[in-house]
């Protein structure tokens, strides 16, 4: 049985989160690391590093800590251009992930540099050999990107560029092209999933509720629910983990809060532990 784990975007609460998801299904018996590839998009592309790599989902708190926006201040009528864009698209073409790149390119934020070295400090040994994919967005032509062990580029710079927030850092340079937010295309990319044909897909996602959220969280829930249906329409069975109520009550209006890390990391392992039996029987050997 094949079986994929895709860790969607959401912030650095939405880090905290996964971690809190994954250690608790650990805690339960159920050990991601044996997915036989993991999809990382933007804050589940930090998660997915570490698993692939192997880590130890109880200690993930301690050493995936999330990273740094840094000291300068925040340009706001720039984010705020972003995220009004981003939201009024119905779907994510490359056309409409230009736009949002271009405002990303213009943005002003951190150098380049401190954005990165705070996902060097990760300390990976290169890529790992278990199959991982990391998403990432060409702020000028909106190519869709998913970086892999082949792709030619370190993976803490990969993981900077699917995690570089249009507007709020910068894009990140990558073989003369400058990526931004691989969330930007899609808040999950699960389709990727369906490079190994498998059997199995757990769809851990902060963003996305269905009938919850507005603005790109709701472009996000439409982006799942088409995913999702072509997964199961190429036959697959897919699972799906998103914020509970006390989670969403955790987590806040702000994902990148990080007084709310701690919060949405508890309420994850709270709400896990009311569903590890289903999922450890649904996730297999």
């Amino acid at each position: 049985m094949k079986r994929a784990l895709v860790l969607g975007g959401g912030g650095l609460v939405g880090i905290a989160w996964e971690m809190g998801v994954v250690a608790g299904l650990a805690e339960a018996g159920v050990d991601l690391r044996d997915a036989d590839l993991i999809v990382g998009t933007s804050a589940g592309s930090v998660v997915g590093a570490h698993l692939a790599h192997g880590r130890d989902p109880a200690t993930l708190e301690e050493s995936a800590a999330a990273r740094p926006l840094g000291s300068f201040p925040p340009d706001v009528a720039t984010i705020t251009a972003v995220f009004q864009l981003w939201a009024s698209f119905g779907e994510m073409t490359q056309d409409a992930c230009a736009q949002v790149g271009r405002l990303a390119l213009a943005a002003k934020t951190v150098p380049e540099d401190e954005w990165l070295a705070g996902f060097a400090a990760n300390d990976w040994p290169g890529w790992p050999e278990k199959p991982l994919l990391i998403t990432a967005v060409d702020c000028e032509s909106g190519a869709f990107k998913a970086f892999d062990r082949h792709s030619g580029v370190e993976i803490h710079r990969a993981v900077a560029a699917s995690c570089a927030v249009p507007g709020m850092v910068p894009p990140v340079t990558i073989g003369g092209r400058r990526y931004t937010d691989g969330g930007v295309r899609s808040g999950t990319s699960a389709d990727l999933a369906q490079s190994i044909e498998p059997d199995r897909v757990l769809i851990i996602a902060p963003m996305g509720s269905p009938g919850v959220e507005s603005g790109i969280g709701e472009v996000i829930a439409r982006q799942i629910a088409r995913e999702t249906g072509e997964l199961e329409g190429a036959g697959a069975k897919v699972y799906l983990i998103q914020l509970d109520e006390a989670a969403r009550e955790a987590v806040g209006g702000n994902l990148m809060d990080p007084a709310r890390a701690a919060p949405a990391a508890e309420a994850a392992r709270a709400h896990v532990r009311r569903i590890a039996a289903e999922i450890r029987e649904w996730w297999g050997k």
